[in-house]
């Protein structure tokens, strides 16, 4: 598992990725699962998330409409096929309105340059 925290704040919200190799929904769980273990992370506002498996993608937005899709793209330009992302959102009290997705990306960007 690679976590890298505090990359983006803005207006309050904060911003961490993470992810890791992955093969299956089985994984992702695991993963996830692990990741939460971390109670900062089970407590944070949005821990949203994108997979391309095998069995083809899947994601959730856990709260944050659209960030999956973001998530998904990302590891669709890059080729990470069989790997996990979460972006997660520690929510600051301040609507972010478009700047989120921008933040989502941003994320991505970061955990994917060092791959």
């Amino acid at each position: 598992m690679r976590m890298i925290e505090n990359i983006i704040s803005d207006r309050g919200s904060k911003y961490s990725v993470s992810g890791g190799a992955v093969g299956s929904r089985a994984d992702v769980d695991a993963f996830l699962k692990a990741l939460k273990k971390n109670k900062k992370y089970a407590k944070a506002t949005h821990n949203s998330w994108g997979a391309l498996l095998p069995d083809g993608p899947l994601k959730s937005d856990d709260g944050e409409a659209g960030a999956g899709n973001i998530i998904l793209k990302m590891l669709e330009i890059s080729g990470q096929s069989g790997h996990v992302i979460v972006v997660t959102r520690w929510y600051g009290g301040k609507h972010l309105g478009g700047d989120r997705f921008r933040h989502v990306t941003e994320a991505c960007r970061i955990y994917l340059q060092d791959l």
